[in-house]
């Protein structure tokens, strides 16, 4: 309960910086082209979000016949969670991760690379696709995907407004905006909040899915020991991630970079560890 109220908090604040940078910009109307912006990418994440992200990691689906273990044991975990079967992908990646994707239980999708295949034991790689299935039960894809594209949105707009400061066409003080120094500020502070705020909802909802996928495999131990290997394999073998779309890996796939690793989109591997054991 608490992460999904502190979820709300946050996209309720990633709402209110559009709106906000979009009075700076121009006032009420200035409001309404933020909003409209951010329903425009937010539809479109929506619905084709999951197709764009398996094209980028050339994802390849497999059925039954084509890896019978790794089908048979998501169908078992859909079937405890309650969830509809989705439809199953591998990357052809060594680097080991997985994730989840698909606008809603009926159309979800869960994909993990080669490498995570040959690493893990039956127990450790159910432990995996139990956290990837609680995302999609928590609809953590669409809460991931609106706040990324809600922090899209105040990117553009934050280039938007710099342009109109070096033009000087941010509004003047009395006027109701923010004049040129606000803009100037904004194109500064908003892109720096929007994504320190994506980076909370997405540890968030992690720590959330952490804690119901051990649900659905009857204990935490296959998940916390499939992460500490996924710790040590993603450090010596790091994946050629969209820094875009680091935030959907069940761990974060950039972090061989010391730069990306300093505004992970994931909790500590550590402490999701010791969460998990201190639930067994």
């Amino acid at each position: 309960m608490y992460n999904q109220f502190r979820t709300a908090i946050l996209l309720g604040a990633l709402t209110a910086l559009i709106i906000f940078i979009g009075n700076l910009m121009g006032g009420r109307q200035g409001m309404y082209i933020a909003f409209f912006i951010a329903l425009i990418m937010n539809f479109g994440s929506y619905w084709f979000s999951d197709k764009i992200v398996l094209a980028m990691y050339r994802a390849q689906e497999v059925s039954q016949n084509e890896d019978p273990e790794l089908f048979d044991l998501v169908r078992e975990l859909a079937h405890r969670a309650g969830l509809p079967m989705p439809r199953v992908f591998v990357i052809p990646e060594e680097s080991p991760n997985a994730f989840a994707t698909g606008r809603n239980p009926e159309h979800a999708v869960v994909a993990v690379t080669a490498g995570l295949r040959r690493l893990m034991s039956r127990d450790e790689l159910a432990g995996v696709l139990a956290h990837e299935l609680a995302h999609v039960k928590n609809r953590d894809i669409l809460i991931g995907s609106i706040a990324a594209t809600m922090a899209g949105a105040i990117m553009i707009l934050a280039s938007m407004a710099r342009w109109a400061a070096i033009f000087g066409a941010g509004r003047d003080d009395e006027e109701g905006g923010g004049g040129i120094i606000g803009l100037l500020a904004m194109t500064i502070i908003a892109p720096i909040a929007a994504l320190l705020i994506q980076m909370a909802i997405s540890r968030s909802r992690e720590y959330l899915a952490d804690s119901t996928g051990a649900g659905f495999v009857g204990h935490p131990e296959p998940l916390a020991r499939a992460l500490t290997k996924l710790g040590q394999a993603s450090r010596r073998l790091p994946l050629e991630a969209n820094p875009a779309s680091a935030h959907m890996f069940i761990v974060n796939p950039l972090s061989g970079r010391s730069l990306m690793s300093l505004f992970s989109t994931h909790p500590p591997l550590e402490e999701r560890i010791a969460r998990l054991r201190a639930m067994g």
